[in-house]
C-alpha cells in the first residue's frame, strides 16, 4: 500500500483561526547538554519548525523574550540558590545540584531567558489582541524548587509567570494545568499553601515515576487546602483514562475554581513512543487537551492562556503533539493526517502486561524517569 494512503486522519483535528504568540529565542539553545541527554536543543529546533511550517504556520507571532528581573526571580527562588547556580554556570561546572542537571557556560542565561518567555508573553496578552502564547524554550521548569535544581529544571517558568500574572496585572485566580508525564513537584510545593493557584496535575503514578510526589491525597495545606489536584495513572494508561479524570474530576474542579487567567505548563513524554514514562497517550490526546483549555479559557478567563513547553523526548511525537495540542487551542475543525495507524496485533512499546517495555538510558548520568 502507498505509505500516503496508510495515513490515519482525526476528523476533530482543528485548523488554525486565530493568531497565537510564539516566543523563543536562539540563545535558550545554547544551554548545554551532552552524552545522550534526553533534554537536547534539537527538541525545541525541531517544534518551531513544525510551528512554523506546519498547519499553524500562518497564525504565528513571533517575539522574543525579555531577560527576567531580579525581583521577578525572587518571587520564585532564594537569591543565594541564584546565585549559586550563576557561579557554577560561569566556573565551568558540568553539573547543578544533581548530575541530571548539566550544564553549560550559558546555561545560567539561557534559564534566565526561558523564565523571562512568560511575562514577556503575558505582557503581550494583556495588551494585545492575541490572548494566546506559546513558550518553546529550554531549559524546562516545573521540577525546580525554590532552591534546588531537579529533573533538568532550574528556574521554575510556570512559578515565575503565574506571580508576574497575579502582581503585574491583577489576575489573581490562576489555574496551572500540569499535563507533562511527571508530576510538576515545584509548581505544587511554592502553591501548595495558596488558595488563588489551582494546581492540576495529570501524570504517571509517583509510585513508579519521577520524581515521588503527586499522590491523590495531596490536596493544598492550610489556606491552600482543597487548591491543588492530582491526578496519578497507573502505568499503561491511555487515552480513555486521562480523558475519564478530565471529565469527571478535572473539569469540575476548574469551573468551580473560575480562574482569571490559565498557566499550562505542557509535557508530550505522556506519547506511547516517549521512552521517558510508562503512559500510552496517543497524538489526539494532546488536541483534547488543548480543546479543553480552550473551552475554560473561553468561558471562565477571557480567552487568556500561556502553555510552557516542558517535557517530551522523542521528538516526531513531541513535535505531532505540540502541533495538535495548539491545534485544539486556537483552530477549526479539519482533518489532519498523523501518520500510519497501529497495524494489528502492535502493541505500542508495551508488553502484553501493560507496562512499556523500556530500553536503558544512556550511559550519561542520567537515571530513567528523571525528566520534566
Amino acid at each position: 500500500m502507498d505509505s500516503r494512503q496508510a495515513r490515519c486522519y482525526l476528523p476533530l483535528a482543528r485548523m488554525a483561526t486565530r493568531k497565537f504568540i510564539l516566543m523563543s529565542d536562539k540563545r535558550t539553545l545554547e544551554h548545554a547538554t551532552w552524552g545522550g541527554h534526553p533534554e537536547t536543543r534539537e527538541r525545541v529546533i525541531a517544534v518551531c519548525d513544525r510551528l512554523r511550517t506546519g498547519a499553524l504556520g500562518s497564525a504565528l507571532i513571533e517575539q522574543q523574550p525579555f531577560a527576567i528581573d531580579w525581583e521577578t526571580l525572587l518571587a520564585a527562588h532564594d537569591e543565594e540558590y541564584l546565585l549559586r547556580f550563576e557561579e557554577a554556570a560561569l566556573s565551568g561546572r558540568e553539573w547543578f545540584d544533581h548530575r541530571d542537571n548539566q550544564i553549560g557556560e550559558a546555561s545560567y542565561q539561557a534559564a534566565l531567558l526561558a523564565a523571562g518567555a512568560g511575562p514577556t508573553a503575558i505582557d503581550l496578552i494583556e495588551a494585545s489582541g492575541a490572548p494566546l502564547a506559546f513558550c518553546a524554550v529550554r531549559p524546562p521548569g516545573h521540577h525546580a524548587e525554590r532552591s534546588r535544581a531537579l529533573g533538568f529544571c532550574f528556574l521554575n517558568n510556570a512559578v515565575i509567570a503565574v506571580r508576574h500574572w497575579q502582581k503585574a496585572h491583577g489576575r489573581r485566580r490562576v489555574l496551572v494545568f500540569d499535563f507533562d508525564a511527571h508530576h510538576g513537584n515545584g509548581i505544587q510545593h511554592a502553591f501548595e499553601a495558596d488558595p488563588d493557584v489551582l494546581y492540576v496535575s495529570l501524570h504517571e503514578h509517583p509510585t513508579f515515576s519521577f520524581p515521588g510526589t503527586g499522590y491523590a491525597e495531596e490536596t493544598g495545606t492550610g489556606p491552600g487546602a482543597g487548591a491543588t489536584l492530582n491526578m496519578p495513572l497507573l502505568p499503561g494508561a491511555r487515552d480513555s483514562e486521562a480523558l475519564e479524570a478530565l471529565e469527571t474530576r478535572v473539569d469540575p474542579a476548574v469551573r468551580a475554581f473560575r480562574p482569571e487567567s490559565i498557566v499550562v505548563a505542557a509535557g508530550f513524554d505522556g506519547h506511547f513512543l516517549d521512552d521517558m514514562s510508562g503512559l500510552g497517550y496517543s497524538t489526539d490526546l494532546f488536541r483534547r487537551f488543548g480543546l479543553a483549555v480552550s473551552h475554560w479559557a473561553a468561558d471562565l478567563a477571557a480567552g487568556r492562556v500561556l502553555t510552557l513547553l516542558e517535557g517530551g523526548y522523542h521528538i516526531e511525537a513531541l513535535c505531532d503533539g505540540v502541533e495538535q495540542y495548539l491545534l485544539g487551542l486556537v483552530g477549526e475543525q479539519s482533518e489532519i493526517p498523523l501518520g500510519p495507524p497501529l497495524s494489528k496485533g502492535e502493541t505500542g512499546g508495551f508488553s502484553a502486561g501493560g507496562r512499556r517495555t523500556m530500553p536503558p538510558c544512556p550511559d550519561a548520568g542520567i537515571e530513567k524517569g528523571r525528566n520534566t
